[in-house]
């Protein structure tokens, strides 16, 4: 009895896995047959655009903090991003940022990114790159090696370096990348720093404009105590950056317009500083966000923010 009951139970499963792998390949011919008669998605109307120097580009750029995994939220959330964005998973970011309008991308210098950015020509992509850096002596190497539109000198080592009374050091890398046909741009999260920049009236084609001073020494006046992770942002920040921001007569990115994560509670805080920002800015200005796919499709809605609060009128 016992013999023919496992005997029965065996040939039931077997005849259960059957189908079921019959259906299974089944739905799969379906579903594929389904997707070649489904109608091509459409593409995504262009996003609002700005010009840096020669090139075109869209208001929206791709940031790097993710990719590279600096994110101002402590150790672990940098491990965890940096686990993510492996070299393939960054080539496929990159290029559904393309697909959805975005043409280019900030990046900082890594062995990660050479691989990357070779692969992205390998493929074909029209993605332009603005390698943020620091380092005078490294531009021609860096220029020649990922084809950057732009060198942009790093911003905490912009604020060091004007800290220390070494603003020269900065100047000389902007005209260090102009002798290597490239853009020069100054980032700082300072905005003392842009706005002496432009009364002395540096060759400077864009600044990238931190909208919080995270290198600052001391809190603002006024400003309560705050439990920090990595750096405190205060509220009143962006204000101070974006007055300047107005100010300067030479395109800006302005990043960090999330606080670095801080901001994105909900999607009605994520386009309230989306909407933040493209006010406080001037019409010939962009922003630079760092993007985290893995949950939800954080390129195709911050693009809509784009098209519906960025453009210029």
């Amino acid at each position: 009895m016992a013999g023919s009951d496992t005997t029965s139970l065996g040939t039931n499963r077997r005849q259960f896995l059957g189908r079921l792998s019959a259906g299974v390949a089944a739905g799969t011919v379906l579903s594929q047959a389904a997707r070649a008669d489904d109608p091509p998605a459409p593409q995504p109307s262009a996003l609002p655009a700005i010009q840096l120097g020669k090139h075109r580009v869209s208001r929206l750029l791709a940031g790097y903090n993710p990719i590279g995994g600096g994110l101002y939220l402590g150790h672990h959330m940098d491990r965890h991003m940096r686990e993510y964005f492996t070299v393939d998973r960054t080539v496929q970011f990159l290029q559904r940022c393309e697909q959805e309008g975005i043409t280019a991308h900030q990046f900082s210098v890594s062995d990660k990114m050479v691989k990357v950015l070779r692969t992205l020509r390998e493929c074909g992509s029209k993605m332009r790159s603005i390698c943020l850096h620091s380092g005078r002596s490294q531009i021609k190497a860096m220029v020649e090696e990922f084809k950057p539109i732009a060198m942009v000198h790093h911003g905490g080592a912009t604020d060091r370096l004007f800290r220390a009374g070494k603003s020269k050091e900065v100047h000389a890398y902007v005209k260090e990348a102009h002798r290597r046909s490239v853009l020069a741009g100054v980032s700082a999260h300072n905005s003392d720093c842009i706005k002496r920049i432009a009364d002395e009236g540096w060759e400077v084609d864009f600044f990238m404009t931190c909208f919080y001073f995270l290198t600052r020494r001391t809190p603002p006046k006024a400003a309560l105590k705050t439990l920090e992770i990595a750096y405190p942002f205060y509220k009143a920040d962006p204000l101070a950056m974006t007055a300047i921001i107005r100010q300067v007569t030479q395109p800006c990115l302005a990043f960090k317009i999330l606080g670095a994560g801080r901001l994105c509670s909900s999607q009605q805080a994520v386009r309230k500083a989306f909407q933040f920002a493209f006010e406080h800015i001037k019409p010939i200005d962009g922003i630079i966000v760092g993007m985290y796919p893995r949950f939800f499709d954080e390129i195709r809605t911050n693009a809509r923010y784009t098209r519906q609060l960025g453009s210029v009128r």
